[in-house]
């Protein structure tokens, strides 16, 4: 009989799972079909051809993928290299509370078509639970003054490191990164900054004094730990996360993925100080050749207004962790994370490590996440290529969660001196 097994069956998004298959003819071709509908209806499918050994067994911890969506050994391959039925179409989980993601895992012992759906029945199939946030973790909205955004907070006793957590120009509140930081030990702030509520869709500048009171905010709670927080941001998140880095004195630790050493297109405003945006051309707005939008050569690499126009890095307080997705076609991280490296450099600093990932796109999301290639900004493009390939891409998300965590622990935790 024809078993197939997945274990955890629930479990948080960021474990990897265990799939096995057995009672299958010796040496026999099968595939694995995976599928996932998210909360508004849009189907993610992949599938990849196995060969069972001698014995009738296939364990993706050791069986090499012959084919589909990719090839070779890839335990959570069926995951991370979902993609969706409508091509400009992101994975975000909403509701992180209430309900998981649900992967269907089926197996068929014939070639299935190129569609996703077929009349043949699976020899077996399994349903799996993909969880945002732990058991005990609690979600508190936030709505103190001018703040829009949501704190998670770790289950268990005692007070735990702060964490802001920012995306990019696509606004709205994402909770999934912070619901999943809170699952693994932070007090994490997700952080609205447009496109939310009351907050503007487009805002003409970038108040800092707005961020600043989501660091006191943060800082002021029972279960924070303290004395600083940190900061994990992507995209325009982290041209704002970089400038909180600079200005504000509670950010000591500072993520940065996909960001630039500059300010993008609207001022940034701390008490009086004004900040201003790096020229850009729109003339070098390119079009790749299936219609989608790269962004990533706007802005001058070098002549004498770049150094100028570059933020002053060097005042931060803290540490930084640079996070560069080599193929993005949004920003050029790679040399906007070199110039700020360099810069730091100059000013007889080392307080920064560099994560390069060759293949790696633009959205570099927790582990076992599928890439994003191309999806729509409300109000900016309808079709943005962000880049990347699938197998680096997974790589590199997986790398990158972990060391994002370790940082963290490491700058916002105080070491307690060992007894004599």
């Amino acid at each position: 009989m024809v078993q197939l097994t997945a274990t955890p069956l629930s479990a948080l998004v960021d474990e990897p799972v265990h799939i096995r298959a057995t009672g299958l003819t010796p040496l026999q071709l099968v595939v694995f079909h995976a599928s996932l509908e998210d909360e508004v209806g849009n189907l993610f499918y992949s599938r990849a051809f196995y060969r069972a050994n001698e014995v009738g067994e296939i364990d993706l911890d050791h069986a090499a993928a012959l084919g589909g969506d990719y090839k070779g050994v890839h335990p959570m391959g069926l995951f991370w290299s979902l993609k969706p039925q409508k091509l400009v179409t992101r994975l975000l989980k909403r509701d992180v509370m209430t309900s998981p993601f649900r992967v269907q895992i089926k197996l068929y012992d014939r070639h299935l078509p190129i569609e996703t759906k077929t009349s043949e029945a699976p020899k077996a199939s399994v349903t799996l639970e993909r969880w945002y946030v732990a058991p005990g973790v609690t979600r508190i909205p936030v709505r103190e003054g001018r703040l829009r955004g949501t704190l998670f907070v770790p289950s268990g006793e005692g007070r735990f490191p702060g964490v802001i957590d920012m995306y990019g120009a696509s606004g709205g509140l994402l909770e999934f990164r912070a619901s999943l930081l809170a699952s693994r030990g932070f007090a994490s702030l997700a952080l609205a900054h447009c496109g939310f509520e009351d907050l503007p869709p487009q805002p003409d500048k970038v108040d800092l004094e707005y961020f600043e009171e989501a660091a006191n905010f943060l800082l002021k709670h029972p279960k924070v730990l303290g004395p600083g927080i940190g900061i994990v941001s992507v995209c325009r998140g982290a041209e704002i996360g970089l400038s909180m880095a600079i200005h504000l004195k509670q950010v000591t630790a500072t993520v940065l993925i996909n960001g630039p050493n500059f300010i993008f297109s609207i001022p940034h405003i701390y008490r009086g100080q004004i900040l201003k945006p790096r020229p850009h051309s729109v003339q070098s707005i390119s079009i790749n050749a299936l219609g989608f939008v790269e962004f990533y050569s706007i802005f001058d690499e070098s002549g004498p207004e770049t150094s100028q126009s570059c933020l002053p890095i060097e005042k931060a307080r803290g540490p930084f962790l640079f996070i560069v997705g080599e193929d993005d076609k949004n920003v050029n991280g790679k040399v906007f994370a070199k110039q700020a490296t360099e810069q730091l450099k100059r000013h007889g600093k080392n307080n920064w490590t560099l994560l390069s990932y060759p293949g790696a796109g633009h959205m570099i999301e927790p582990p076992y996440s599928p890439l994003c290639c191309v999806s729509g900004i409300a109000n900016v493009c309808s079709a943005i290529h962000w880049g990347g390939e699938v197998v680096p891409h997974a790589a590199a998300q997986e790398h990158s969660w972990k060391e994002i965590q370790k940082f963290l622990r490491k700058h916002l935790t105080p070491v307690i001196p060992s007894q004599i």
